[in-house]
């Protein structure tokens, strides 16, 4: 049996997506590597839930204080951050109010993006957001990806 210190394992992580029908999506501009635009998230801290390191992590990223609404789903592909293997829990949030929204933290700005004009985005926030995109799409058949991207 292997002892503890010798294993590697995927560092936790969490994603929220902040979504306000009308504006769209917070992101945040990374001041760190890997640069870029990126959701607000970052690693769960030793003895923290999931969904409080998701509540802290878009506080302090963001000046946002939310409410957890959904779990979307859970990443891992071992290539999705370039400096170490994590697997990430994104959430859906509500912001209590969307007038706090500053950057923070790591983030050098946080702003909202329409779901139709998203930039280029770091890890592989890309695919989480297209899953996003689907579940609204569930949540609301009638409506099609276009009528969705307005959201």
């Amino acid at each position: 049996m292997k002892s503890p210190t010798a294993q590697r394992n995927p560092l936790p992580t969490v994603d929220i997506i902040i979504h306000v029908p009308g504006r769209g999506v917070v992101l945040v501009e990374r001041k760190n590597p890997p640069l870029g635009w990126a959701l607000p998230g970052g690693f769960v801290d030793y003895g923290e839930t999931c969904e409080t390191a998701a509540i802290r992590e878009a506080k302090e990223e963001t000046g946002l204080t939310v409410v957890l609404t959904s779990l979307l789903g859970a990443y891992s592909d071992p290539a999705r951050d370039p400096r170490q293997h994590t697997m990430s829990l994104v959430y859906t949030a509500q912001a209590v109010d969307i007038s706090a929204l500053a950057g923070g933290d790591d983030a050098a700005q946080a702003v909202f993006f329409p779901l139709n004009a998203l930039p280029p985005l770091a890890f592989d926030h890309s695919l989480i957001l297209r899953d996003f995109i689907q579940h609204l799409e569930r949540l609301n058949p009638g409506m099609r990806h276009s009528a969705v991207q307005r959201a």
